[in-house]
C-alpha cells in the first residue's frame, strides 16, 4: 500500500503564515518516515494561496539524501508546470481536474474544457522534463453544486485524459460526501478496465467515516492512498470544520490490519507528528 503524506493539503488554508524554515524542518522529518510520496507544495498564485507561496524556497532546504520518498507539487497551469519542472527534486506534478464545472472554475479559474487543454500542455512539459503527472479527479464522488455526476462521467474523463499520456489518477472526495457504494463501484470498474493505469484515493472525511471509505477502496483493489497527519486540513471549499484529510495514522493502522507490509520509521513519524502540532498552534 502506497501512502502519500500531504502537508501541502494540511496547511494550505492555515493562517497565519508558517515560516519556511519551520516547514522545511517538518518535511525533512517526514522524509525520514518512509512514505512513498510527500505532497509538499504548490506552484500556484501566491495571492490565492499565500501559505504555499514559498514552495520554491522550501526545496533549497530539503534533504533528500538517503530517502526514497518522492516529492509531488500541485500546479494549476502550464506556467506552474514549467516552474515546478525546473527542480530535479520533484518527481510528480499534480493537477486538480474537477468533473464539476462549478468547482473547476472556482479552483483553477478555468472551465473543464479549458482544463483539458491545460492538461495537454502540462503533460507535454512533464514528458520533456522527465516528470510524471498525477491527475486528481476533484469532486470524483459527487458535488454540492447539483452539477451532473455519475460513475460513467468519471470513467469518461479518465479515458479522455489517459489518451493524453496520463498514467496516474487519484479520485478525490473533495468535500467528504463519498458513499461507500460509489467508492466500491468506481474502483471496481476502473482498475480492471485500465490495468495499465494507477488509481489512488484522496479522501476527505468526517472522523467516524474514515474506515468505511478506506475499506471500500482497498477491497476494490486501490493501493494508493493520500493522508495527512491528524487528519488536518482538507478542502477550504468544504465549509465544514469536521471534514478534514484522511488521517495518516488511520491509513497506517488499516494497512497493518490488512497485513500490508510497510517499512515506516515510527520514531520519525511520532516526532513529525509533534512538530506538526507545534506548527499549527496559534
Amino acid at each position: 500500500m502506497k501512502i502519500t503524506e500531504c502537508p501541502r493539503d494540511a496547511w494550505q488554508g492555515f493562517h497565519p503564515f508558517i515560516p519556511t524554515v519551520r516547514k522545511a524542518a517538518y518535511i525533512n522529518e517526514l522524509l525520514k518516515v518512509g512514505f512513498d510520496t510527500i505532497d509538499f507544495g504548490s506552484f500556484v498564485s501566491a495571492k490565492a494561496m499565500p501559505q504555499v507561496s514559498d514552495t520554491a524556497l522550501l526545496l533549497d532546504q530539503l534533504d533528500l539524501s538517503g530517502s526514497k520518498t518522492k516529492l509531488l507539487a500541485i500546479v494549476a497551469n502550464e506556467r506552474g508546470a514549467l516552474e515546478a519542472s525546473g527542480f530535479k527534486q520533484i518527481t510528480y506534478l499534480g493537477y486538480p481536474f474537477s468533473i464539476s464545472e462549478t468547482f473547476q472554475l472556482r479552483n483553477t479559474n478555468a472551465s473543464i474544457e479549458a482544463s483539458v487543454e491545460r492538461v495537454k500542455g502540462i503533460a507535454e512539459i512533464a514528458a520533456n522534463r522527465g516528470k510524471e503527472v498525477v491527475i486528481y479527479i476533484s469532486m470524483g464522488f459527487g458535488n454540492p453544486y447539483d452539477d451532473a455526476w455519475e460513475p460513467g462521467i468519471v470513467m469518461e474523463w479518465v479515458e479522455k485524459l489517459a489518451k493524453l499520456g496520463i498514467k496516474i489518477f487519484s479520485l478525490s472526495d473533495t468535500v467528504g460526501m463519498a458513499k461507500t457504494d460509489d467508492i466500491s463501484s468506481l474502483f471496481s470498474e476502473l482498475i480492471p478496465a485500465y490495468p495499465h493505469l494507477e488509481f489512488g484515493a484522496h479522501f476527505h472525511t468526517i472522523p467516524d467515516e474514515w474506515r468505511s471509505k478506506i475499506e471500500a477502496a482497498y477491497q476494490a483493489g486501490c493501493r494508493r492512498f493520500d493522508g495527512a497527519l491528524l487528519g488536518y486540513g482538507g478542502c477550504p471549499m468544504a465549509q465544514d470544520d469536521l471534514v478534514g484529510n484522511m488521517p495518516t495514522e488511520q491509513l497506517i493502522a488499516f494497512a497493518r490490519e490488512m497485513s500490508d507490509p510497510d517499512q515506516l520509521n515510527m520514531d520519525a513519524l511520532q516526532l513529525a507528528r509533534s512538530m506538526f502540532l507545534q506548527l499549527v498552534q496559534k
